[in-house]
């Protein structure tokens, strides 16, 4: 039987001279339950929707960034090939997700993460969540997805992205399209996938670095999204 130190995380909010065993054990239940709660809630809210794709990217680019107009354009036409856009709900790329899917008359969501100084949800959204946790909004940004796109980012967008790369190259999920905007930005990344770490030091397999593509046509991403959804793919986390 695994036993598990509780007393390694001791609750932040109270004053160390009260920190007691106890103390810690109640709020590691109370800890628990919220996470539950944020899922439960998570999934109930995403499985109201299909035709779901995803949009991370970078916080911080103004409506003037080249990125943020063609994230802007992308959703919009995904939006009227049937998509619904789902974004974390901030600023940057995000709001520019949930803005073009807004301003062409489709559904778009956003699940915000609440921060001491930083996300404030968009305008740009019909149906919305906040989470606290990072793991349980990103679990609930990936649930059910019928396509992934990710433009420019730091090191957030890098760690979504290699999640989900991560579980396509388990076979923990079907291989969803992901889609990487900005060939610039990403191309340099793409060569070293495949000089270092396909080539040279062989830390991943022959095809593992076709799992993404990347590309900045609009015409395309919605093609190769319309092909995973129209064979019929769907996943569960």
């Amino acid at each position: 039987m695994t036993h598990i130190n509780i007393q390694t995380q001791p609750p932040s909010d109270i004053p160390k001279e009260h920190i007691t065993e106890e103390s810690v054990r109640r709020e590691t239940i109370d800890r628990l339950t919220r996470v539950d709660r944020e899922l439960s809630q998570g999934f109930e809210l995403a499985d109201k929707y299909k035709n779901t794709v995803s949009i991370f990217g970078s916080a911080r680019f103004n409506e003037d960034n080249t990125h943020y107009k063609k994230a802007r354009e992308l959703s919009a036409a995904l939006s009227r090939a049937g998509y619904v856009t789902v974004t974390g709900g901030g600023g940057g790329i995000m709001e520019a997700g949930n803005r073009g899917a807004f301003e062409a008359g489709g559904e778009t969501l956003g699940f915000n993460i609440k921060l001491p100084h930083e996300q404030v949800l968009t305008t740009y959204t019909t149906d919305s969540m906040p989470f606290k946790y990072f793991f349980t909004r990103k679990v609930i940004l990936a649930y059910g997805a019928t396509g992934y796109v990710y433009f420019p980012g730091g090191f957030g967008t890098m760690d979504e992205l290699f999640e989900i790369t991560t579980l396509i190259q388990t076979r923990k999920i079907p291989a969803a399209p992901i889609i990487l905007v900005g060939k610039e930005f990403w191309g340099e990344l793409d060569g070293f996938i495949r000089t270092h770490m396909l080539d040279g030091d062989k830390t991943i397999s022959q095809g593992d670095e076709q799992i993404y593509h990347i590309t900045d046509d609009t015409d395309e991403i919605i093609r190769i999204i319309d092909e995973y959804r129209d064979n019929g793919y769907q996943h569960t986390l």
